[in-house]
């Protein structure tokens, strides 16, 4: 077959998976005239002290690996991406008694556009340990310290914490050797012989990883802790209703893998008083730099 002939089949099947996957966001957007999962839940509207987002952390896999102290529900989230999840939660809001402390540049590069405030924003992908590396993916143990200096810093505040892991790239040891972090979940998948036993291994190695931070924080904190998710993750199932095989967490499709996420509760200690006031001076952020970091977690391309 020559190579004309083959990359013209190839640009046939690229263009017939653009379709389905759009049929597919139009099935669910047809339900959802909001332009969100109408079944997910409003989280600032839930109890909680303290949330830590686990991004892309599917239910069972959580319910799988965790041993975290307290009691495991499941919510179902109004989104089946970040950006999609910022915007059904933040939107046109005042959450002045919320700190947000995020590894996920996502709310930094939407929030002034959908009239979003929060009593202060940690942008953590901007830790100094980070400068000079070639891929600035946030490390767990990172967005914990930083947790904890927020839950020093502002102790009448709800804390909203969100980890990048178990979000791709894979930074386990399955992860390490045989995946490229500077590819996506959907390159991957597409370009490189991975079988999906190598796929899940390598992605459960991230909840593990991501898992053993948020115990830590949990045990640090008072009050009542959520441990979640933004949404889940796809690892090879097929789609609905047109059945194509996905990885990653296409935008507008609210599968049981995508939207149904893990609700730990861990209650410590008496719960604090919360107060709402004006937002702190936020810092500057260099947008080629906010936008390269979107780019390291596969959102530009």
């Amino acid at each position: 077959m020559s190579g004309t002939l083959r990359r013209l089949r190839s640009d046939d099947t690229s263009i017939r998976q653009l379709a389905a996957h759009h049929l597919n966001r139009l099935y669910y957007a047809a339900r959802n005239p909001d332009g969100y999962n109408a079944d997910g839940i409003d989280v600032f509207a839930e109890d909680w002290d303290n949330l830590l987002i686990l991004d892309a952390c599917r239910y069972d896999y959580f319910a799988d690996e965790s041993s975290l102290d307290g009691t495991l529900e499941s919510r179902i989230s109004r989104a089946s991406a970040t950006r999609e999840w910022v915007h059904a939660n933040f939107t046109d809001r005042r959450l002045h008694d919320v700190v947000y402390v995020s590894a996920n540049p996502n709310y930094r590069k939407v929030a002034d556009d959908i009239g979003a405030e929060v009593h202060a924003y940690v942008d953590v992908w901007q830790d100094d340990t980070l400068v000079g590396e070639e891929n600035t993916i946030v490390p767990p143990e990172t967005v914990t310290e930083h947790a904890l200096d927020a839950a020093e810093r502002y102790p009448n505040k709800r804390l909203l914490v969100h980890y990048v892991q178990p979000h791709y790239p894979f930074i386990g040891p399955t992860g390490e050797e045989h995946f490229d972090p500077a590819a996506t979940l959907k390159q991957i998948s597409r370009e490189y012989d991975v079988t999906s036993e190598l796929l899940e291994r390598a992605y459960r190695e991230n909840v593990e990883i991501a898992l053993e931070e948020a115990d830590r924080l949990v045990q640090s904190l008072s009050g009542k802790t959520v441990v979640s998710s933004d949404h889940g993750e796809l690892l090879g199932e097929r789609l609905f209703p047109i059945p194509l095989r996905a990885y990653g967490h296409p935008v507008g499709v609210y599968m049981d893998e995508l939207v149904r996420v893990p609700w730990h509760v861990h209650e410590d200690g008496d719960r604090r008083r919360i107060v709402a006031e004006a937002p702190s001076e936020r810092d500057d952020v260099d947008e080629r730099e906010l936008e390269s970091q979107l780019r390291n977690l596969g959102y530009v391309t």
